[in-house]
């Protein structure tokens, strides 16, 4: 079935559908990862988001349902190049299509992906609109302009509090749209878990005492969610804090440092990182449209991004704080800076 991709400044790509037939609104963004399109699929970063894969074939290996990061799909809509029809390989259980379709998610097959890109990385990521058939302009304007990400974050996030048991450490985790790798990595270092939902009070994060706090990923702009800044403040001022991406960002305002959106964000699982304090560069995931711009009074810089010079890792200098911009759970890979968490729990008490 014929399909097209709107963007907001008009420019028009024609493809085929596939998935869940049915029109879709997001901001379109890119994601330059050669494998792991379910884990971006399944990642809560995403939730409002239509993401086009730059790697041309996607699917070849199916979908299997053990290697996701949350219960389900968590993007608007899904652009490729080209739709594998026949996937290969022991793991796999199900077709990209199939999955989608289960899902509610449309896909985009069989536009220029490379000349997509370049739209975005020359205009910034913008809003757009893939439809199924003809709409006046009038009409897309109007369904663009309603469109908004505001309140992703409650979308994604846990809405009751649980817990993971362990025999070490106790770990508090804020969820804003957590991804499943980063449990994983703290019970596989056997730490005991209590996970609490994005608008948790301090007070309720305190009363189980944990050893360390971690802020978790998550979509949408930093600076929309004050009521968490707040709460992060009150914490942080008794409890070693530690986070990633959306949690980094979150302790940077939390400070009184600045955020601010980057033209076309940083998705994908080949950038490189330089750990300023040992002298090192690894290549990271990442995944992330905002970036702290001024880090707060009182902490430095650990991590800086190769290609951008932008914050990617950041420690108090008194305090027990640090936290990153980048994805050390990644899988399904790089894994260089699984290193994280290990630095993550010298901070707890």
């Amino acid at each position: 079935m014929k399909a097209k991709l709107i963007l907001e400044n008009g420019i028009v790509f024609e493809g085929k559908a596939f998935g869940y037939l049915k029109e879709c609104v997001g901001e379109v963004v890119f994601n330059t990862g050669m494998t792991g399109y379910q884990e971006v699929l399944t990642d809560p970063s995403y939730y409002g988001q239509i993401v086009t894969m730059t790697y041309p074939l996607i699917g070849n290996y199916g979908i299997n349902l053990e290697d996701v990061e949350s219960n389900k799909p968590k993007v608007r809509g899904f652009i490729v190049r080209e739709k594998c029809q026949y996937p290969n390989n022991f793991r796999c259980e199900l077709e990209l299509e199939t999955y989608l379709h289960q899902n509610k998610i449309l896909g985009l097959d069989g536009i220029d992906t490379r000349a997509l890109t370049k739209i975005l990385r020359n205009n910034g990521t913008m809003k757009g609109i893939i439809v199924l058939d003809e709409h006046s302009e009038e009409e897309v304007k109007q369904k663009l302009s309603a469109f908004s990400n505001k309140d992703a974050v409650s979308k994604v996030s846990t809405k009751e509090i649980y817990e993971l048991n362990g025999v070490g450490k106790h770990v508090a985790m804020i969820d804003f749209g957590m991804k499943e790798n980063i449990v994983r990595n703290f019970i596989k270092r056997d730490c005991k878990v209590t996970v609490f939902p994005h608008d948790v009070k301090a007070e309720e994060v305190l009363n189980v005492n944990p050893d360390l706090v971690f802020l978790s990923n998550g979509p949408g702009d930093p600076e929309d969610m004050g009521y968490a800044i707040e709460e992060i403040r009150k914490i942080a001022k008794q409890k070693p804090m530690v986070g990633i991406c959306l949690g980094h960002q979150l302790l940077a305002l939390a400070f009184h440092g600045k955020t601010e959106k980057l033209k076309f964000g940083h998705r994908g699982c080949n950038h490189p990182v330089k750990n300023i304090l040992n002298d090192r560069v690894h290549i990271t995931s990442q995944n992330h449209g905002y970036y702290v711009a001024k880090i707060p009074e009182g902490f430095e810089v650990t991590h800086i991004s190769m290609n951008d010079e932008t914050v990617e890792g950041m420690r108090h200098k008194t305090m027990p704080i640090f936290s990153v911009q980048f994805h050390p759970e990644a899988c399904p890979g790089p894994k260089d800076s699984e290193y994280i968490f290990d630095e993550f729990m010298k901070y707890a008490l």
